[in-house]
């Protein structure tokens, strides 16, 4: 149930919706004559609009998520596991034409797949169910053993746990993995925008792992300013990092990350 009501809150919780329901709002206080507030919801929608698509707020802020990790110096003769977090492939749309197609989340994979083949003696644990509505599509840690095939990378070096459809289901589930298959200190793969809350996840769960962030969507020197130039871009990442820094808090206030913004 909680995995639905997150789903439905993002929905209405975007700063593109806030700016409809100001709206929708502005129309039914007119209907009623409230003037006032009619004008204030309209002032509250413009500068929803304005910060999101003519300014670096969201760069800045998902910024600040992305220089939280660095990467960590690798083991002494290179990793023995990787940890990809799931969300990069394109469920709906494999579904219908094939292929890999990924998302601007792809990254990890790719990085996935750079590491195993540079390392062979590395294992990989994919965690990625299906995270539709309809759960009726195959999930990333389904369609990764697919794609690491075709580059040569056999079903025996990768783990799979392909039922999760969150970041927490992700570390609850690979829990008995860890144990299961002997894994520790392993390389966790994911944006890095999305590491600090991954990593306080699984330190919460106690299990030991090195940071990999990878999927980089801001250079890193970004400052607060007038952004004119790409409107969409900007309400792309401010979208992410306002669904990031919410996932923090509400992981935070539910106990299940011991800090509001592990580093």
């Amino acid at each position: 149930m909680s995995y639905f009501a997150s789903k439905f809150f993002w929905l209405a919780a975007q700063p593109l919706s806030l700016a409809f329901f100001a709206v929708a709002a502005a129309l039914l206080l007119g209907w009623y004559g409230r003037r006032r507030l009619q004008a204030a919801s309209l002032l509250l929608c413009a500068g929803i609009l304005f910060v999101t698509l003519y300014t670096s707020t969201g760069t800045v802020l998902l910024q600040n998520l992305e220089n939280r990790f660095a990467r960590a110096s690798l083991p002494e003769g290179g990793p023995r596991c990787l940890i990809v977090l799931g969300g990069s492939f394109e469920a709906e749309v494999i579904a219908s034409r094939g292929g890999f197609e990924m998302n601007q989340a792809g990254d990890r994979f790719v990085e996935a797949l750079r590491l195993l083949r540079t390392y062979p003696q590395a294992r990989a644990l994919v965690s990625g169910g299906d995270g539709s509505f309809s759960g009726r599509y195959a999930g990333d840690a389904a369609v990764s053993e697919t794609l690491f095939a075709a580059f040569g990378i056999g079903p025996e070096r990768l783990i799979q746990e392909g039922t999760s459809r969150t970041t927490f289901e992700n570390v609850e589930n690979a829990k008995g993995l860890f144990a299961e298959n002997g894994l520790q200190n392993c390389l966790l793969l994911t944006s890095a925008f999305h590491m600090p809350r991954a990593i306080g996840l699984f330190r919460r769960s106690g299990l030991e792992v090195l940071p990999w962030p990878t999927d980089y969507r801001t250079s890193g020197n970004a400052s607060l300013r007038l952004d004119f130039t790409q409107p969409s871009s900007n309400a792309q990442l401010t979208t992410t990092a306002l669904r990031e820094w919410i996932g923090l808090l509400a992981y935070f206030i539910a106990g299940r990350t011991e800090t509001l913004f592990p580093q």
